[in-house]
């Protein structure tokens, strides 16, 4: 971290539709915070500081990833970057390269695995040497999933004597949509493998963030399925594919605490009998239209009511040897992608920066802040953390 820094936090792309929800966040909630506004157009950033209540004092820095002199003097002057420009495989690595030769703590929503295990190679043991903590996935992905799976962990200890060897992720309910941002990552991550063969065996393995660590086999999450456990049908979860690669790094960073033998999957349940199978057909097909021509773009997103009225219920399943369960909740009081995405990322930087003896490296934000992270977004991100039984 960068002791002496001008700012606490700076907000990369804060003239953005999700960096503009961080700023508001912070100018509303964070008062006691040197925070700054970057971005390539100091016009549009002047105006969305006018627009969200901001003092008219705050910083306002031009930043672009084209520019890597404009990023390293920016990253110089703070402890902190969250950074909301992505896709990030097309505008991130330099601001990662920065950040780790600064030692200035980098976080942002990354949903691209191949892109983060190529960061993991080309920049940790630069992170490692100048102390920056570079954190990725810091917002619905992939933080309540973690974050649910080390709380039902904790509680299976105690039940059981040892967190289970295998636990599931059952998105129970969610209103709001993905982000634009989201589906723009998906379109040039299909780019991306498309042209080189080992981003395609990244995106199939669920140990691509492990590197020199292959667990078990894990359950694919790809077909409609039935849970008698659960009296539910299950859908495919569009974004399994990156939350259980980073469930699997948290375990790995943590020196398997869940075991090296772990199995995890996410899926969405739909309800009981016909009416949930059919719910499940229907979800399935929705995830085989993501990223497809007329969703939003980047930039773009839900009105405040919108954002205002979207949830999401996640439930996490562990399972004894011996087939006892115990099972936890996580559940959000704003719009996944947008409302509760904007305040966790802002929180889980200030959480990094309350936390000097996390050390340098590539983290992920549970293995880095673990039950810390847990009592911040309950007390400030409007996160509820429950043992259902």
């Amino acid at each position: 971290m960068n002791p002496n820094a001008e700012f606490d936090v700076v907000i990369h792309g804060a003239s953005g539709f999700t960096g503009r929800l961080v700023a508001e966040h912070f100018a509303k909630n964070h008062p006691e915070v040197r925070w700054a506004m970057s971005g390539r157009n100091a016009d549009k950033l002047a105006a969305v500081r006018d627009e969200i209540g901001a003092p008219a004092s705050t910083p306002l820095i031009v930043a672009d990833a084209d520019d890597p002199a404009s990023l390293k003097a920016m990253v110089a002057r703070t402890k902190a970057v969250i950074t909301t420009v992505g896709p990030y495989q097309l505008y991130g690595e330099s601001l990662v390269a920065a950040c780790a030769q600064a030692g200035t703590d980098y976080l942002d929503l990354c949903g691209e695995p191949a892109w983060m295990r190529q960061m993991i190679d080309a920049h940790e043991a630069m992170a490692k040497a100048s102390g920056a903590r570079i954190v990725f996935s810091c917002g619905f992905d992939s933080i309540p999933f973690e974050l649910g799976v080390w709380f039902v962990q904790q509680e299976a200890a105690k039940r059981f004597g040892a967190p289970a060897a295998r636990v599931k992720g059952r998105v129970r309910g969610m209103r709001g949509g993905f982000s634009g941002g989201t589906a723009a990552s998906l379109k040039a991550t299909m780019a991306a493998a498309a042209r080189d063969p080992q981003i395609l065996e990244y995106l199939k393995d669920p140990f691509a963030l492990t590197p020199d660590f292959a667990g078990p086999k894990q359950p694919h999450g790809a077909a409609v399925i039935y849970e008698d456990d659960l009296g539910s049908w299950s859908a495919p979860f569009v974004m399994a594919a990156i939350n259980t690669r980073n469930v699997h790094r948290s375990n790995w960073l943590m020196d398997q605490p869940y075991g090296a033998d772990f199995v995890y999957d996410e899926m969405m349940l739909t309800g009981p009998g016909e009416a949930g199978e059919a719910g499940a057909k229907a979800v399935a097909a929705m995830n085989g239209a993501m990223g497809a021509e007329g969703g939003p773009k980047p930039g773009e997103g839900p009105s405040k009511d919108e954002r205002e009225a979207g949830f999401y219920d996640v439930l996490f399943v562990a399972i004894a040897d011996d087939g006892r369960q115990v099972r936890a909740s996580v559940k959000g009081d704003k719009d996944p992608g947008y409302g509760s995405t904007s305040k966790m990322i802002g929180e889980t930087a200030l959480c990094l920066i309350d936390s000097p003896e996390v050390a340098g490296g590539i983290w992920t934000p549970v293995a880095a802040l673990r039950g810390k992270l847990v009592e911040r977004l309950q007390a400030k991100a409007g996160l509820a953390f429950a043992v259902e039984g």
